[in-house]
């Protein structure tokens, strides 16, 4: 079966992206077309849609199944694997930003911590870049907890305060 163009171009597209955030270009790939598949799609289907070794479906597949972005489905008398995307483009959004914050900010959060400590007890060390890693280190934690915020703030209100954009500072400045 062919892909129209459009949603050949979305999947490319998707896959050059994943690259970009440092994922693999498949996984980004076969992630995007199980998100555009008005169905369920089986790792066969996949190969064939995105011509790709079936070894490779494979592997983004568990991939993306870790991640939380896909989940394994079964149709009632048919024993082969079935595999969907999340179609809530919001909590797709959450799970990609969540397993962004787990592989890359909480690293770095915890070696800030850990120069913060180090740094300061050095006595050669200028104290300009003893500020400036008190710095970067309260940048981080203050992303961090914005995050933390923002999940839990519910997707509708999460839109409206998206919506609003710098509107909000309105409210800040009184």
């Amino acid at each position: 079966m062919n892909l129209s163009p459009a949603v050949e171009k979305y999947v490319l597209h998707w896959g050059e992206m994943g690259t970009r955030w440092g994922t693999n270009r498949t996984v980004a790939q076969i992630q995007a077309l199980l998100y555009l598949s008005p169905r369920p799609l089986r790792a066969d289907e996949i190969v064939d849609y995105l011509s790709v070794a079936r070894s490779n479906v494979s592997t983004s597949m568990r991939e993306l199944q870790s991640f939380g972005l896909v989940k394994m489905t079964h149709m009632l008398g048919d024993r082969r694997d079935y595999f969907e995307s999340l179609s809530d483009v919001w909590e797709l959004f959450r799970v990609i930003i969540e397993q962004r914050k787990q592989r890359e900010l909480n690293p770095t959060l915890s070696m800030l911590r850990t120069c913060a400590v180090e740094v300061a007890e050095e006595k050669d060390t200028d104290e300009v870049t003893k500020q400036r890693i008190r710095n970067m280190l309260q940048f981080v934690e203050t992303t961090s907890n914005w995050y933390e915020q923002i999940q839990q703030i519910p997707t509708p209100t999460l839109q409206k305060v998206m919506k609003l954009g710098a509107k909000i500072t309105g409210f800040l400045d009184k």
